[in-house]
């Protein structure tokens, strides 16, 4: 399918650039209205996952959306939250769940979650499977947009047929690319927001798990490229974090994708250089389009027009949902 550029521009003229447009909505968007019923389910390493349902009013059996959050965040954030309202206000039952570590309560094994990490992923749609819905489809933002890509590029032509698609954001489909793009001036005020939480999370694991963790190295992280080199990619089996990067980034398990896949990303995105995207790759994939806005930023696509309450990405997320 081809590539598609969304030509309209959708930001207001007072959200002037990316970074603007990524961290208003961040800061000063509030959803209401969200009733979540938590479940914690067991990983098959005896760690769990905390998974966060919200149904929609409709009788009979409903289309269900799995919601996987970015890097750092939660089924608390605006863009998971304002998503989930929309949906379930359409028929869609939504679940999202929370990474390890990410759900509100430290989870119990040494290692957290990272961009590669599709076998949680995996559990939580078999978990799916296993309540009953037979028609499935995936959602990530950010890092979870990379997951997503990546385990439907995992299961390639052998995927279950009751994952009927998926739709993805602001995704760092070249994760090096990323990591380097974050490390910018310019983007330090986003670096620093991760580090923020993640390196007090390596400090409290210490404690449990001394024999893995060692906080010898915990001041020379200044980068997300030094936290993924010295903490994610060592805790995960990785050999560095190039190794971890090559490994998981999306880019790479693209072609194999056999299922109607959506990915939205704009080119003013901050933290993701529209250059990284494997634009050649996308242009003569059959399942797999890229949809490139001129402007929204990061998984933020606040519309300069706000009729409701909704965002341009959910709109346009329900549009494709709806029409799979």
């Amino acid at each position: 399918m081809p590539l598609i550029r969304f030509q309209s521009k959708i930001s207001p003229y007072w959200l002037p650039n990316g970074h603007f447009q990524s961290i208003y909505p961040a800061i000063f968007r509030q959803i209401n209205g969200i009733q979540y019923f938590r479940e914690k389910i067991v990983t098959p390493d005896d760690d769990f996952l905390n998974l966060d349902w919200a149904y929609a009013g409709t009788e009979g059996p409903r289309p269900l959306v799995v919601l996987s959050h970015g890097l750092e965040g939660n089924s608390t954030r605006q863009y998971i939250t304002g998503m989930v309202k929309l949906l379930t206000y359409h028929g869609f039952d939504c679940l999202a769940w929370n990474f390890r570590s990410c759900g509100g309560e430290m989870n119990q094994t040494a290692r957290f979650y990272h961009s590669g990490a599709t076998e949680d992923l995996d559990a939580v749609v078999q978990y799916a499977f296993e309540k009953g819905y037979s028609d499935v489809r995936l959602m990530g933002f950010s890092l979870g947009g990379n997951l997503t890509l990546k385990y439907l590029g995992e299961a390639g032509a052998a995927i279950d047929g009751r994952i009927r698609g998926g739709i993805v954001f602001s995704v760092p489909m070249d994760l090096k690319a990323c990591s380097l793009a974050i490390i910018e001036p310019r983007n330090q005020i986003y670096m620093h927001r991760f580090l923020n939480t993640l390196k007090p999370k390596v400090v409290e694991k210490a404690r449990f798990f001394p024999e893995r963790i060692s906080l010898d190295n915990h001041r020379l992280v200044r980068t997300l490229y030094d936290f993924d080199d010295i903490y994610t990619a060592r805790l995960h089996g990785f050999d560095g974090a190039d190794h971890y990067y090559a490994q998981c980034s999306s880019m790479h398990f693209i072609k194999p994708i056999s299922i109607p896949t959506m990915i939205v990303n704009a080119e003013n995105d901050p933290i993701v250089p529209f250059e990284s995207l494997p634009v050649d790759v996308l242009r003569s994939h059959s399942h797999v389009t890229l949809m490139a806005t001129k402007d929204g930023g990061h998984c933020g696509f606040r519309p300069a027009r706000l009729t409701d309450e909704f965002y341009w990405s959910e709109k346009y997320a329900l549009q494709f949902l709806t029409n799979l």
